[in-house]
């Protein structure tokens, strides 16, 4: 899809909004090998598609605000509904497997990788380990994601995110890992991730969210909203991002506005259409499509009834 056709798509939910955005690097994010969102693999989830490992595109060639924007959003969103429509795959799963009276040997392995992935501690298979996997185990609108790789990144033009595919400032702390900031303190050890694409970084903040003692709130807030059958809202679960930067509540406030300025509740609103009511046979074709361009706003919806036909 060429870069002229991807703004005009992504013009309608724009609103111009200049804000600059400074690098708010999270406390405590990454501090082992599986820093990079890896997922746990099981019979219904496919294979990734090839296009999940582009590297991310120059957007700092854009002179104009509002274009630079449409084709950050266009880029990016693909790439949330590609790793929120996995999840809810190992989701789908995770609520079969909670209603079996009996688990296979197999099925008990998923379950005890997803708890150490998650940082979960409860017997496998017992009901504790299940309601904290299902709290821990779930999407991101793609408002939040969005509106937190655009402040972080500085729209996908940071160093970071240039050089290491880092659309969220996160840290490793193994040698080598990642690039050194500047402005790192002496004695400090820790560098900011490097990612083989901005999709592993994306799906890295994901679990950084889904797993961190700070973002408690960020879930609690999710999981009354799942109750509640509401729908998962970016500017409500903003609310838990107090922790995300040293600048806390100045921090949340930018989040939402970034979200309202740009009305990013546009994505929220064309994932759930996306999603709703789809049979995990639906989902796999979302979790595996072979066009970016078939997850792109009102189309990803299509996506299963055009695989069918």
């Amino acid at each position: 899809m060429s870069a002229g056709r991807r703004t005009l798509l992504f013009l309608v939910p724009l609103i111009a909004f200049a804000l600059g955005g400074g690098f708010y690097i999270p406390s405590g994010s990454f501090g082992d090998s599986n820093y990079d969102g890896s997922e746990v693999v099981f019979g219904e989830l496919p294979a990734l598609p090839d296009w999940a490992d582009d590297r991310l595109p120059d957007f700092s060639s854009y002179r104009d605000t509002t274009e630079k924007k449409a084709a950050f959003f266009s880029f990016l969103y693909p790439r949330i509904v590609l790793a929120n429509s996995r999840i809810l795959l190992e989701r789908s799963y995770l609520l079969r497997l909670e209603q079996k009276t009996e688990l296979t040997g197999t099925e008990k392995q998923w379950l005890g990788e997803q708890a150490e992935r998650l940082k979960i501690e409860a017997a496998t298979g017992s009901p504790e380990q299940f309601k904290l996997l299902k709290k821990r185990l779930d999407v991101i609108p793609p408002s939040l994601v969005l509106a937190q790789a655009a402040n972080e990144s500085a729209w996908g033009t940071s160093r970071f995110a240039r050089q290491g595919n880092n659309l969220f400032g996160q840290w490793c702390f193994t040698k080598g890992c990642g690039l050194v900031p500047k402005s790192r303190v002496e004695g400090a050890s820790h560098e900011v991730a490097k990612f083989a694409s901005p999709y592993r970084s994306v799906r890295a903040y994901i679990q950084n969210l889904n797993r961190h003692e700070t973002y408690q709130t960020l879930r609690d807030v999710r999981m009354q909203d799942r109750r509640a059958e509401s729908p998962l809202s970016g500017l409500e679960m903003a609310e838990g991002l107090l922790g995300y930067s040293e600048r806390g509540e100045e921090y949340v406030k930018e989040i939402r506005a970034l979200i309202h300025y740009n009305n990013l509740g546009f994505y929220d609103e064309d994932f759930r259409d996306s999603v709703r009511d789809r049979a995990p046979s639906d989902l796999q074709q979302l979790a595996s499509t072979d066009s970016e361009s078939r997850l792109l706003p009102g189309r990803a919806a299509d996506t299963g009834n055009a695989a069918e036909g």
